[in-house]
């Protein structure tokens, strides 16, 4: 991710996206984006977003933190995008995700989506 940012490959400003980070007491515990699904053919990616980088550090996880983010990032995307796409491995954070609404997919690219409206 810090490696894109430099680059300029992605920097979560284009329409509709957005970069998250989470504090408590003064740390950051959690950060998390929202792109257009880059993995998409461009002609489809202006419908369906991308949750792509979040992290929330091991003291934090299980204490609802992921999942407050992961809402507050789908809420984000509710009003640009019909559809949100992403892909972990990690069985605690596909739990997580599956709590937040998103179900199992078997699509190139992704582990789970999100209908948000139509489509």
């Amino acid at each position: 991710m810090a490696a894109e940012w430099r680059d300029g490959t992605n920097r979560f400003d284009g329409p509709g996206e957005a970069f998250r980070g989470v504090f408590r007491a003064g740390v950051l515990v959690a950060v998390g984006g929202l792109n257009a699904d880059p993995y998409l053919p461009l002609e489809d990616r202006g419908g369906t977003a991308r949750l792509r980088h979040v992290y929330v550090r091991l003291a934090w996880r299980r204490a609802g933190v992921g999942a407050a983010l992961t809402r507050q990032l789908v809420s984000l995307a509710a009003p640009r995008f019909r559809r949100v796409r992403l892909r972990t491995g990690a069985p605690g954070a596909a739990r997580m995700y599956e709590r937040c609404g998103f179900e199992r997919v078997e699509e190139p690219d992704a582990t789970h989506a999100l209908l948000l409206r139509g489509g």
